[in-house]
């Protein structure tokens, strides 16, 4: 590892962790629009390195990843292939999923929402927003038009049309829809949805810190988000029934850095705060790097735990991380739609997974000190 990337607290492979994340992210986009159907041989490492101008290596990971989420296979002295379906026979139903990112957090959604629907019989038409609301309507419009049964979605909220307004018309879909990992009860929103339960994700970070000793604890959030405020709700709810001090430091994505980690560890330390939750990973491994440039050693002066787990285990300290049921999220979003199909006149199932924490070596924990997965049910 290099010296710069100890000193700064980045997380080990740097930039060509992200080069071969991209490229997984494209080649399983590609796979799940249809473009390289199942069945069909990928290009090989050389000329995916040479169309996407990564090195062989960036490529080996990439497709690495795909292997392990059983979307490709590896045919010795044959290729790479498009993994086929679980499933042969009639198409049960055909599904169509939109999501913002497939980069990020949702692949493993995405291998959970494919494994379902392929073990079903039902096929997936897919479609990433990349975050834009106006993007998102005209995917769900083609989508519609292409004779969709239902659709899972993670709708973005953050657009020119309000979000009381879209997530309405998004109820008024003439297909059944469900949701995934977005709620809005305060909205009136009456759609059905999959959710991680992030306020009992953040309530159990806070547990496990004041089970470890701390009496004031920092909460450290990216905005905007629509997990910071549920994050946020459960913290102070953990904080206040504990009797616990606490100090709270906010900045936009966009300006999170290095200056910003300093000032973030500024803050805390002004609080008395020798603990923090931060949301997310990269906020959690900037602030790590600003520990160490004020000559402080995690987790024996101050002990983190990051909300994603998507790069808390390359940190330079690998990070205790509350970590969302990613793929059992898929899964239980793909059945409740499937559910749906079968029965319309079903109650409206509004399901919430507990995220686990993983212990590392940040918090200072010897154990796991962590909830397991559990999810609440309410029609």
């Amino acid at each position: 590892m290099s010296t710069a990337a100890r000193r700064t607290g980045t997380v080990v492979t740097g930039v060509r962790d992200l080069k071969f994340r991209q490229l997984a992210a494209e080649i399983r986009k590609q796979v799940l629009q249809g473009i390289w159907p199942a069945g069909s041989r990928l290009p090989t490492e050389k000329e995916l390195a040479d169309s996407s101008g990564t090195s062989v290596s960036t490529v080996r990971r990439a497709v690495d990843e795909l292997v392990a989420e059983g979307l490709v296979v590896r045919r010795q002295g044959s290729g790479t292939f498009v993994a086929p379906p679980s499933t042969p026979g009639p198409v049960r139903a055909l599904v169509g999923v939109s999501v913002p990112d497939t980069a990020f957090y949702y692949p493993k959604v995405l291998q959970g929402i494919e494994e379902t629907l392929s073990a079903a019989g039902a096929r997936l038409l897919f479609a990433c927003s990349g975050y834009d609301q106006q993007r998102e309507a005209k995917d769900l419009r083609d989508m519609l038009d292409a004779g969709v049964d239902g659709l899972l979605v993670v709708p973005t909220l953050d657009g020119p049309e309000p979000a009381r307004e879209y997530l309405a018309r998004l109820a008024a879909l003439p297909v059944p829809t469900v949701l995934v990992e977005r709620r809005h009860a305060s909205l009136g929103d009456t759609n059905e949805y999959v959710c991680t339960h992030h306020e009992a994700g953040a309530y159990d970070a806070v547990r496990h810190l004041a089970a470890l000793g701390h009496r004031v604890i920092g909460l450290v959030l990216r905005h905007p988000s629509p997990t910071s405020g549920p994050v946020a709700e459960g913290f102070h709810q953990a904080i206040d029934e504990r009797g616990l001090a606490t100090v709270e430091f906010r900045a936009a994505r966009e300006e999170w850095s290095p200056a910003a980690a300093d000032r973030c560890l500024a803050a805390l330390r002004d609080a008395g705060a020798r603990a923090a939750v931060c949301f997310g990973d990269r906020q959690a491994a900037l602030l790590l790097g600003a520990a160490r440039r004020a000559g402080l050693t995690v987790p024996g002066d101050l002990a983190l735990v990051a909300y994603d787990d998507e790069i808390a285990d390359v940190a330079d300290v690998p990070l205790t991380a509350v970590a969302p049921p990613k793929r059992h999220l898929g899964k239980t979003a793909a059945e409740t739609l499937l559910h749906r199909l079968d029965d319309p006149e079903l109650p409206r199932s509004r399901i919430l997974l507990r995220p686990t924490i993983i212990v590392r070596q940040s918090c200072g924990a010897a154990r796991d000190a962590g909830s397991t997965h559990s999810e609440e049910n309410t029609t």
